[in-house]
């Protein structure tokens, strides 16, 4: 169990360095012709892609998504229905406070700091907000927790607006792919913001989130099932592992 006192913020720093791009092979940068197929390849092998959190609402989301940093969904789910149960809304969540809320989501990777954060965030939220979650980029970036990615989620899904949240999973996607090229998660962002055609950008979020966690995954990519793999310019595509009896 983790027990670190690191907010998901600096947290959020740290891996910056450690996700830049490793030594090994080099893609070249996809083609702008090739984009448009290659986000449209991966919306038809996933057209109903959507966020794998479970929440009801602007705030549950919100919670759950600060409660992912450093974290996996499946493991943020496990603990999120007790503890919407217990606390639906911000005064709730205020009220159960950072002693309250530990209980819940001790299972979760640091849970101490991240339980000061939900019960700070849910305290803003009510005073200085009417309990509701703000729409606005700047305010939610203020929020005890709170940082670009988790931003970026909450405006995309809450709020409808075409925003591409750059996690783990986009970041490495968009570096083997060559759809997008950078050596941080911002520089990832604008590259896939200015690249995927408008329309696009919102699901894009979703298509490539999933791609990353299910099919270019960090270890081995499965590129013999990529549904993009003729527009990706990774080098080194992998084939599908012989069997023994084989």
């Amino acid at each position: 169990m983790t027990t670190s006192t690191t907010s998901p913020k600096s947290a959020t720093r740290r891996s910056r360095a450690s996700s830049e791009p490793k030594s090994g092979p080099r893609s070249k940068p996809m083609k702008a012709a090739d984009v448009r197929p290659f986000i449209e390849a991966l919306a038809a092998a996933n057209p109903d892609a959507e966020s794998e959190l479970t929440y009801t609402d602007a705030f549950t989301l919100l919670v759950a998504v600060v409660l992912s940093a450093q974290a996996t969904d499946a493991s943020v789910n496990r603990s999120t229905p007790a503890l919407f149960a217990a606390a639906p809304d911000p005064a709730a969540m205020a009220a159960l406070g950072t002693d309250g809320i530990a209980p819940y989501i001790r299972t979760i990777g640091l849970w101490q700091s991240k339980a000061r954060h939900v019960a700070a965030l849910a305290a803003r939220l009510v005073e200085a907000h009417g309990g509701q979650v703000p729409s606005d980029r700047a305010a939610l970036e203020a929020l005890p927790g709170v940082g670009r990615k988790t931003a970026n989620v909450v405006l995309n899904i809450a709020f409808g607006e075409a925003t591409m949240a750059v996690d783990t999973h986009i970041f490495r996607l968009g570096n083997r792919t060559g759809l997008a090229i950078g050596r941080t998660p911002r520089a990832v962002e604008d590259k896939l913001v200015r690249r995927i055609p408008p329309a696009m950008l919102r699901p894009a979020h979703h298509w490539l989130i999933l791609h990353g966690r299910y099919v270019c995954r960090a270890r081995t990519p499965e590129c013999w099932r990529c549904a993009g793999a003729q527009w990706c310019t990774y080098p080194a595509k992998t084939e599908p592992k012989r069997s023994r009896a084989a």
